[in-house]
């Protein structure tokens, strides 16, 4: 029999489960969070395998600003209580994934919220009046007018390689090396795990290959974090200078396991036009990433899928493109800036899980959203951008995703407000507003992941130069009009070495004129009195 009917249940007690939670719990909303582990955080307790996190924990900041303080440290979820900043719990830059278990059971905990543990859910249907029924392992029902589904990632992504399946998968393969002395590995993926485990594996393995199609992208280059990061990528020096080691750039076709208990592997090298080779290896370990496992959905409100059906087809809002009152939390948005942005990373999906709960609180309960009424004044306008440039992390960590918005509000004047999705054509947007409305991003300019930051003979512009601000390349405020449907304008704020925008000649009085310009273009709502 079904309990009450909620307001909202959340499958999931991992970072954006909790996180949403707290926010719920804050605005008194009815909500119950399932969680199929004995404690918050159950992802975290395998992975990742080695053990370390590669989220920055920034202590050491040289301000007492808690905002600014948020833009250095990836592992915080957002809450009033200053004790819950992950910054108390480990000294370390890459802190111990068993030091974050801990934090998220103390977040739970000290903020109260209303998790049933040990509780798997099993499957989800539609009823006829249009709720949500969840059944779980216990044989127990909850029914809620909206589902979020924040369960991460539960399913290995395997390729459809023949053999494949005789192969040890990241997450279950033995991460001690002895296991590997002298052994010939191929490590299949060229990410984060993929390097992770040929790290873990350099002073013990004979061999190491480490083989996918793409090319190696590095996350000093690209910005994404999600893409090699320094700590994971000595084993690059090991191969360029000649240690045995190899990054292979081809297709594994072919994974056959041998009657001596070794393999022989089928690489069609990408560099050669598809030649192939068979190699010879002790060990082969598939490091190729997660999927949503959407086993769990019943015809009736299975949702589509993108990305090689890994991750759920989304709204701006974060809402199942086909599932009405279907939302998704956390790393499973990042199909919304995939291999771009930082939605499937704490220090992003913190942001992300904010704006689905103001979402949902101005769609289901009338709220407004957070932000502050303007008047048209180019100056205030301007004022008001810089401020919050200057200060978010919200709109630092979500760079291009979330966006601060300059909107009428109906009455004659204007309002400014705060991380909502940039692509969000709803209220509180109104995109057919005839006077239009502004968007205030923090993003990275065009081609700068085809530049090495680090070549000297990269030009880049002068800290002093505004009229060059749209040659950036490193992260910097972007403001664009849009009207019709349309961009119209759009004015760039001059990097900062400091990300500091505060000068009046470089950054405030170019502003303030582009601001003029387009208000006295648009109709007179949005025109100064």
């Amino acid at each position: 029999m079904a309990n009450q009917v909620l307001d909202y249940l959340i499958i999931g007690a991992g970072p954006a489960g909790l996180q949403l939670g707290h926010l719920l719990e804050k605005a008194r909303r009815d909500y119950l969070i399932l969680e199929a582990g004995s404690g918050p955080g159950t992802f975290f307790r395998t992975f990742p395998r080695h053990r370390t996190l590669i989220s920055n924990n920034k202590k050491h900041t040289g301000t007492d600003d808690p905002e600014l303080n948020l833009r250095m440290d990836w592992n915080s979820l957002l809450s009033d209580d200053p004790e819950l900043l992950f910054t108390r719990y480990s000294d370390r830059y890459f802190p111990p994934a068993d030091e974050f278990v801990r934090y998220l059971g103390d977040f739970a905990e000290r903020c109260e919220l209303n998790v049933a543990y040990g509780t798997r859910a099993v499957h989800v249907e539609r009823t006829e009046d249009g709720r949500f029924r969840v059944t779980t392992d216990h044989g127990e029902t909850h029914e809620a007018e909206r589902l979020v589904i924040a369960t991460g990632f539960s399913l290995p992504n395997v390729p459809p390689v023949p053999g494949i399946e005789t192969a040890e998968l990241y997450g279950d393969h033995p991460t001690d090396p002895s296991e590997y002395v002298n052994k010939r590995v191929l490590v299949i993926g060229k990410g984060n795990s993929a390097f992770e485990t040929a790290e873990n594996l350099i002073e013990s393995a004979a061999v190491i290959h480490v083989a996918g199609p793409h090319s190696v992208r590095l996350a000093w280059r690209t910005h994404f974090v999600g893409h090699v990061r320094a700590v994971n990528n000595n084993f690059l020096d090991t191969y360029q200078l000649k240690s045995q080691n190899a990054v292979l750039d081809g297709e594994v076709r072919r994974i056959e396991r041998r009657a001596d208990g070794g393999y022989l592997v089928t690489v069609a090298f990408t560099r050669a036009d598809e030649v192939t080779k068979d190699i010879p290896y002790d060990r082969v370990i598939v490091c190729t990433g997660f999927r949503l496992d959407a086993s769990i959905f019943a015809e009736s409100c299975r949702p589509a899928l993108t990305i090689n059906d890994r991750f759920p087809l989304l709204t701006p809002a974060y809402e199942s493109v086909d599932v009405p009152g279907l939302f998704f939390a956390g790393t499973v948005t990042q199909s919304r800036d995939f291999k771009r942005g930082t939605s499937g990373f704490i220090h992003g999906l913190r942001y992300g899980t904010r704006a689905l709960h103001r979402y949902m609180e101005h769609r289901y309960h009338g709220s407004e959203w957070p932000g502050r009424a303007l008047g048209g004044d180019p100056a205030e306008l301007a004022a008001a951008v810089l401020a919050r440039v200057n200060r978010s992390s919200g709109l630092w960590q979500q760079f291009g995703t979330l966006a601060d918005m300059i909107v009428p509000d109906g009455a004659g004047g204007l309002r400014y407000l705060e991380e909502v999705p940039a692509d969000l054509r709803e209220a509180p947007v109104s995109p057919t507003a005839p006077e239009g409305y502004f968007t205030i991003t923090l993003d990275y300019g065009k081609g700068h992941d085809e530049v090495d930051p680090f070549d000297v003979n990269v030009r880049r512009i002068r800290q002093n130069d505004a009229g060059g601000a749209h040659e950036g390349h490193y992260l910097h405020p972007i403001v664009r009009h849009h009207r019709g449907g349309e961009v119209t304008a759009v004015h760039h704020v001059t990097e900062n070495l400091e990300n500091e925008w505060t000068s009046e000649e470089v950054h405030v009085e170019p502003l303030r004129e582009f601001f003029a310009r387009q208000t006295a273009a648009a109709p007179s709502q949005m025109r100064p009195v």
